[in-house]
């Protein structure tokens, strides 16, 4: 029995819906943006090679974490010993003892220590110490980390033994060592995988910017509007293509960040959290474009606006960074699903005030 092509029309009618059309243009369209193009290369490379780059990256966030590098110090001075006891008990600095500061100094620029570390008593009986590192490079920033670490450590030794002369007239508690979490989680879910989240929202905010600004300088919004569809319908279409490309991404990050070895607990509540921030800096771009069709200015106040809010949001219960972390490592709370819920919302809220001042817009006047 023959069908009815009638009904095959109506079953792809909502493909040729305008807005539909326009916003598969819209997508189509970005392939010519090579900024926008080289960002969205550089996040991909990111997410699909975490497991790699994040060693790397890790260095430059933590770099006292760095493993295999071991810092050759030179030491002088008749405080020198405090100074040796505390290197005894870290990891990654050798000391070596001189018996004048010259000695130190002619060995460090024959390259043969990496720093120079000069302690002297004072007369109130304290420690100063004066350090002298190589010429600015990452190898000087690994170096200097160490040897802080190494004299904080001394510090707070020689704290603890001054207090505790003929000071305490009972026994003090033991504290626990210190413990200290691995520096490639704490990279990985506060601050990688936030940035995976967050930078394809503002980025669609900037393409609908962008998108607008241009259409409305070169005149092609006057065609759009030309054909059976209204300023509504196009930048419904418009805001549509841009605000799902953030979650859309978002969860290719986190699909790549899965097969890397990553776990993510959280997926579905990161995708709304997501598309709710995204659906909202959109909308913010999309009215700043109806007031300033100018693309620079358009741009400019789009950037600024992004700036505060994100400043504003160190003062929420909970930061949107974290949310995304305890969403991703699997300890979320109460406020944390709350959190989503309101981005959520906001979203939408934004969603429907620029769609009502988009009614009020007079399309003459673009």
């Amino acid at each position: 029995m023959a069908g009815n092509p009638d009904d095959s029309d109506g079953d792809r009618s909502w493909w040729r819906d305008p807005r539909l059309v326009i916003a598969r243009r819209e997508v189509a369209s970005l392939k010519s943006e090579k900024t926008i193009v080289l960002a969205l290369l550089i996040q991909l490379f990111v997410a699909a090679f975490s497991s790699f780059l994040v060693v790397g990256l890790v260095s430059l966030y933590d770099p006292g974490s760095v493993e295999g590098f071991t810092v050759e110090a030179g030491l002088s001075g008749n405080a020198s010993g405090e100074v040796r006891e505390s290197i005894s008990r870290e990891e990654g600095i050798d000391p070596s003892t001189f018996g004048s500061p010259d000695g130190t100094a002619d060995a460090f620029e024959r390259g043969a220590i990496d720093v120079v570390i000069r302690a002297n008593y004072t007369a109130d009986g304290t420690i100063r110490a004066v350090v002298i590192v190589p010429s600015e490079s990452l190898r000087t920033t690994l170096i200097v980390v160490k040897t802080r670490e190494t004299l904080e450590s001394m510090e707070e030794r020689l704290r603890q033994e001054y207090s505790m002369q003929d000071r305490l007239d009972v026994e003090p508690l033991s504290v626990p060592d210190r413990t200290q979490s691995s520096p490639y989680f704490s990279f990985t879910y506060t601050v990688l995988i936030p940035l995976l989240m967050f930078l394809p929202a503002f980025i669609s905010g900037s393409i609908a910017v962008d998108s607008i600004t241009e259409e409305t300088q070169r005149g092609t919004l006057e065609l759009l509007r030309s054909a059976p569809v209204d300023l509504a319908a196009i930048l419904d279409a418009k805001m549509l293509s841009t605000a799902t490309l953030a979650p859309v991404q978002a969860a290719l990050w986190l699909l790549l960040l899965e097969l890397n070895g990553t776990r993510i607990a959280g997926w579905l509540p990161l995708v709304v959290l997501v598309a709710g921030i995204s659906t909202t800096v959109v909308a913010v771009g999309v009215g700043i474009s109806l007031l300033t069709p100018e693309r620079r200015q358009a741009q400019f106040l789009y950037s600024t606006a992004i700036l505060a809010v994100a400043t504003l949001t160190f003062l929420l219960p909970e930061h949107p960074a974290n949310t995304v972390a305890k969403l991703a490592i699997g300890s979320p709370t109460l406020g944390t699903y709350l959190a989503v819920a309101a981005y959520a919302a906001l979203g939408v809220a934004a969603y429907l005030i620029v769609r009502i001042g988009i009614e009020r817009v007079d399309p003459e006047g673009l």
